[in-house]
């Protein structure tokens, strides 16, 4: 039975040029959003003690801690639930964030993307970097260890020593956790209709990746998995569980869920979701081979890599002989590399880790 959840929080101020996630600008729908929540909830939450509860976005900042509060206090959660909320740094407060705290939650995530003023304003987000350093700062005051911060590489107008400049920046605030994403347009964006100048070229963006992998690791990250940096012990626990291929509630307007080796999406319409929270818009029953696949592609995303004897066991499969052309291919490009329990990507790897990957697809 699942012990994790996520809840979709859709509303924001505005959309960042950059954003095709589902998000309106519709607060004054949130009241009623947060009752259609809360029937979802109720109809398939079976009570479970949570190991993560994640309050995703949009912009989960514009809650009220007692909005947060509200929703935590629906689930059995106990001391070593991680309770984890996104955060826009504008206008977060000292008073906030104690009360937020007070709510229950444990670790944040702030929604930086960068350092740089100018490129912060060519992408459409409504913060400074002064935010972003307050916004840490009034956290740590208010008694949160736990947190992570985001970043996007391959900006607009971005070179190499300014994203070394954000790294250098984000380590000095002592935090434990960071977050990289490569600039990636999607057809809903803003960007998509309207390129920006200046782009990062694909080189570029793999120099920064790799340039972070340096910086983070010689200053006592962990490279944990593609994408997330942590100090021991500060790992994602919500997101290790997606990776592991675990099973998750998702709770909200266009959220996901695995249970019963069945994954399910709510609509993401927002007026649709609240007239009825109670009807999944499509799920999709996998077959063996789909999970399987899964396993291999949400395990070689984690640095540690693939368990062939736990693949072995769960699938009644020997992993070596079924992809035995595949694995020593990339071994030989050095793309692969053995570990004490199977393979992991090398860094370069990495960086076509979308080729390799898919050559495990039937």
């Amino acid at each position: 039975m699942p012990k994790n959840v996520y809840i979709h929080i859709p509303f924001c101020k505005s959309k960042c040029k950059y954003c095709s996630f589902v998000s309106f600008p519709k607060l004054e729908q949130k009241e009623n959003y947060l009752g259609a929540l809360k029937k979802e909830i109720h109809q398939n939450y079976k009570n479970e003690i949570l190991n993560t509860l994640y309050f995703g976005g949009g912009t989960p900042s514009l809650l009220t801690p007692e909005e947060f509060h509200y929703l935590i206090k629906i689930f059995n959660t106990n001391k070593n639930t991680e309770i984890t909320a996104e955060l826009n740094p504008e206008n977060i407060t000292l008073e906030y964030l104690q009360k937020l705290k007070s709510s229950g939650v444990n670790r944040l995530s702030f929604g930086c993307q960068t350092f740089n003023d100018k490129i912060l304003k060519i992408i459409g987000r409504r913060h400074l970097a002064k935010d972003v350093i307050s916004a840490v700062n009034q956290a740590q005051k208010a008694g949160f260890e736990n947190i992570s911060i985001d970043f996007i590489y391959g900006l607009p107008e971005q070179k190499l020593s300014d994203f070394e400049n954000d790294l250098l920046k984000a380590i000095s605030l002592n935090i434990p956790h960071i977050s990289l994403y490569g600039l990636k347009i999607d057809e809903d964006c803003y960007f998509a209709k309207n390129p920006p100048k200046n782009l990062p070229d694909e080189d570029s963006q793999a120099d920064m990746y790799l340039k972070a992998i340096e910086i983070l690791e010689k200053n006592n990250f962990e490279h944990y998995e593609i994408s997330n940096f942590a100090k021991s012990g500060y790992e994602s626990k919500h997101n290790l569980n997606y990776w592991d291929n675990n099973t998750y509630y998702g709770f909200g307007v266009a959220a996901h869920g695995y249970e019963n080796e069945t994954r399910y999406f709510n609509t993401a319409n927002l007026d649709e979701y609240i007239n009825n929270p109670l009807q999944h818009k499509s799920s999709q029953k996998l077959t063996k081979q789909e999970q399987l696949e899964e396993e291999i592609f949400l395990g070689f995303r984690k640095m540690e890599g693939i368990n062939i004897e736990k693949i072995n066991k769960k699938f009644n499969i020997d992993f070596l002989k079924k992809y035995a052309n595949i694995i020593d291919k990339y071994i030989s490009y050095k793309y692969l590399s053995d570990t004490n329990t199977g393979f992991k990507l090398t860094n370069n790897g990495i960086l076509i880790s979308n080729t390799i990957l898919s050559e495990f697809l039937e």
